[in-house]
Order: structure tokens, then sequence, then C-alpha cells
């Protein structure tokens, strides 16, 4: 099958430059954490993905406590062929399409012709559409202003909804402060719940859907003082486009002046082994995730306490 989908770097370059789009009406920069917690992009390659933009000439940065990433126009003049190109380089066939070469003049492929209007007209659908239409219909798929077309290539076009919450013992204050430390125990934490969320009956261990911790981004962005942000992830088993994805946000709600609540609430891209009503399982695996992040947050919580005496 002829692959018209983005590589991996070229869908982060995507991101991060919407992820500007979004900010550009406060004037405000984005800093990389930022980009890397609203745009799911891998905080290891966020700052070479940031820096493509910056090479194309369609951002800037500045350094300092002030500074971070900025787009140099508004997004109504910067098309989306510009954005694609400075992740994935030239939209164009470099190499005869028949052949293992350039194409000659004296050796023209049969398929030259048809090929290259194909390739025009590719180009000219990229460039007639802006950063500002691709962060409007964003805006509007997420507020469900808008449906997924339905060629969506989401799992089928679904996700499954999602809101929990758990109690922990412990006051909110120290619970907000405490879980931006816990992003980097996040990718065991999922690998174990998306395992013992398995539905009984689904195929064995050689052929089971369970991702390694490797093969999970997840961030966690939360406002102490608010005690409000976001919490994203996704698994990737392969090169292609992620397994499993999950957007949403987490708040911290105090309940008396010793224990708080965790909630959660977002959408799953569910994975295919979750089946065709993957409400049950999804719904496991998020109070499975709330339950160790409780966890390890009074255990973390009791181990500072143990130093402190």
């Amino acid at each position: 099958m002829v692959n018209l989908t983005l590589t991996r770097r070229g869908d982060y370059v995507v991101r991060s430059a919407l992820a500007l789009a979004r900010a550009f009406p406060s004037g405000q920069p984005r800093k990389i954490r930022e980009v890397v917690a609203e745009m799911a992009v891998p905080p290891t390659f966020a700052s070479q993905i940031l820096a493509d933009l910056v090479r194309a000439g369609l951002a800037t940065s500045k350094a300092g406590r002030a500074g971070g990433y900025s787009l140099t126009r508004a997004p109504e003049d910067i098309s989306l062929l510009e954005v694609v190109e400075a992740g994935e380089g030239p939209v164009r066939a470099e190499r005869c399409t028949l052949g293992d070469g350039p194409c000659r003049w004296d050796r023209v492929c049969p398929l030259h012709d048809t090929w290259s209007a194909a390739t025009a007209a590719f180009r000219a659908s990229l460039a007639g559409a802006s950063l500002a239409d691709l962060a409007a219909s964003d805006a509007d798929l997420e507020s469900g202003a808008r449906v997924a077309p339905p060629d969506s290539h989401r799992a089928g076009g679904r996700s499954v909804a999602l809101d929990d919450t758990v109690h922990v013992e412990m006051p909110a204050a120290a619970l907000a402060e405490i879980l931006p430390r816990l992003e980097a125990r996040l990718p065991d934490a999922l690998a174990v719940a998306y395992r013992d969320a398995t539905p009984a009956g689904a195929p064995g261990p050689e052929d089971m859907w369970s991702p390694r911790p490797e093969e999970i981004v997840a961030m966690i962005n939360l406002d102490r003082a608010s005690s409000t942000g976001a919490l994203t992830w996704e698994c990737t088993r392969s090169s292609d486009a992620p397994d499993s994805r999950f957007e949403g946000t987490l708040e911290v709600v105090a309940v008396d002046a010793q224990r708080c609540e965790l909630r959660c609430s977002g959408r799953l891209r569910p994975p295919p082994l979750f089946g065709e009503t993957p409400e049950a399982p999804a719904g496991a695996m998020l109070r499975a995730l709330l339950r160790h992040l409780a966890r390890l947050a009074e255990d973390h919580a009791a181990a500072r306490s143990t130093r402190a005496s």
C-alpha cells in the first residue's frame, strides 16, 4: 500500500507547530515542557523538533525565564506545506516512480506524467491549508463541534470517555507538589495498568498487546497554584501511529486537612486488544493507574517524612 502518512518526526513537527499556533494570540512564547505536555512530543526529541521549525524560518526561540518558542508569522500566513516540509523535507518525488534513479528524458517511465500531476495536486492541497485552519479544526474536534470524518484513522474512529477519582491520604497541596515528580514512573505504571486491564480470554502472552515502558511516552503538567493540569500518554509498538493514546486533565481536590482526591477525565484511544466494547477494560486501566499514582505519592511523602525526622 502507498504510505501517505507522516514519519514520526514530521508528526511531531506538525504537533509542535500546532502548539505554537494555539499560543500565538496570547503573544506568549511556549516553553519546551509546555509543548511536550500539550502535544505528547517525546521530551528527548522536543528541542530537535522545535529546532526544525526554527531552521525553516517558521519559529523563533528566545532564551531566559521569559523566553521560549514563538511563530515568526501569524498562523494564517503559514501553510501546512511549509510545516510538513520543515519535518519531512521537500514534498516531491526525488526518484523515478518505477525506476531506481532520477527520471531521465531518454528513459521516462510511463507513470511520470500522472505521478507528477498527483504530487503537484498534493502539494497544492497542503499549500492551500494554513496553520490557522489546522488549529481551528483541532479546536472543533476537541470541543465536539466537529465529528471525526468517516475515514478517520483514529483506531477505527473510536475513543472512550473516561472519568475516575481515587482518595489519597495526604493534604491536597502536598499531592499537587509530588505528582510532577512521579512523571518518570508513569511508563512503568501504565505498562502494568494496560496488562492488568486486558480482558479475560484475550490472546496468550506471545500475541498480547502489552506495551513495554520504553514504548510509552507520558507527561504530567500540573499547575501547583490551581492543582489542575494535563495528563497525556501514548503507547506505540511500531513506527506507525500510536496504538493507544490518552489526553485528559488531572485535578487535586481537598477533602479535609489531611486527605484529598485525585480526579482524572479525558479520552482514551483504546488498544486493539480491548475489543469491540473497550469501555470496561479502559475504565479498569485508568482506575489501576490512579491507584498506583496514589500509592507512589503516599510512599514518596512517607519517605520524605522519615528522612526529615
